[in-house]
């Protein structure tokens, strides 16, 4: 499904280095196969540090953990 975000401006430089180094982290986090909750705080606390969210920060999450979990490629370890 295309989702069309009408009022979405182009992402800055700044943004764009930020969601970059996000990816990264994310790539590193998953690369053992498990999540724990150390690493999704981590991650969140790393979203969250310049006071906004991006709708590309939420899509990383969605593609890169979410859906893997989904797909039972990774394992979200809860303790």
């Amino acid at each position: 499904m295309q989702v069309e975000r009408c009022n979405a401006k182009p992402l800055t430089l700044a943004e764009q280095q930020e969601l970059a180094k996000l990816k990264v982290m994310i790539d590193r986090a998953v690369a053992d196969g498990v999540i724990t909750s150390n690493e999704m705080t981590t991650i969140k606390a790393t979203i969250a540090a310049d006071g906004k969210v991006l709708i590309e920060e939420l899509d990383l999450v969605r593609e890169l953990i979410r859906a893997k979990i989904d797909r039972g490629e990774i394992v979200y370890d809860w303790s």
